[in-house]
Order: structure tokens, then C-alpha cells, then sequence
């Protein structure tokens, strides 16, 4: 498996970890939201492995600017999921699938491989 960042390429916490990665000498390859979309083969391995909960970012502008009641159909998984599909901004950045299978979200290099 290779090492691939999930994110925007604009998002702060993506390009910190970005730059973390440069500087450890790691490469990875970079998946952008906007232009590749959310891979919807993955976001079942990110819920299942950071759960919904964590992976849905309910403290940033888009999701405080979607509809009420599109927030409020967010009790579960499918609700969470969907929303993260039509919605890529309201998914924690950045996303990363380490070589070792195992999945990380947000910027927490004090957890990471090094």
C-alpha cells in the first residue's frame, strides 16, 4: 500500500502535513477533493477504521453552512457518509492511508511513523 494523502490542496492542516512528510524524507501521493472527488471505494475503510464521528468535521464553514435539516439527518453512519460524499470540506483533512494499512486523520505527526 502506498502512502497517500486524502485532502485540499489550500486546507492548512493539508499542507502542514504535507510539509511534515517532505521533511521525513517521506513520499506520498496526493488525492485532491476537489478535482478527484471522494473516493467512495475508501470512506468505508476510513469510517470503519476512524469512525464517522471523527472523520465528519462538524466545526467548519461548510458544515455550519449547510442546511439544518441536512445536519440534523446526521445520526449515523449512512447519514454522515452521504453527506461526506455531496460535501467533500465537511470530511477532517487531511486523510492518510500509511503503507502499514493503517489510517490516520488530521494533523498528528506525534502518532505518525517516522
Amino acid at each position: 500500500m502506498d502512502l497517500i494523502v486524502y485532502g485540499i490542496p489550500n486546507c492548512d492542516s493539508v499542507k502542514k502535513a504535507r510539509a511534515w512528510l517532505v521533511a521525513q524524507n517521506m513520499s506520498a501521493t496526493f488525492h485532491d477533493f476537489k478535482k478527484q472527488g471522494v473516493p467512495v471505494a475508501e470512506i468505508d475503510k476510513w469510517i470503519d477504521a476512524l469512525g464517522w464521528e471523527t472523520l465528519l468535521n462538524r466545526k467548519g464553514s461548510t458544515w455550519r453552512k449547510l442546511d439544518p435539516d441536512i445536519q440534523a439527518g446526521v445520526i449515523d453512519r449512512a447519514g454522515a457518509k452521504a453527506v461526506m460524499l455531496e460535501h467533500a470540506s465537511t470530511i477532517k483533512r487531511p486523510v492518510i492511508a500509511w503503507p502499514s494499512g493503517r489510517w490516520t486523520v488530521g494533523f498528528t505527526p506525534d502518532g505518525w511513523p517516522a
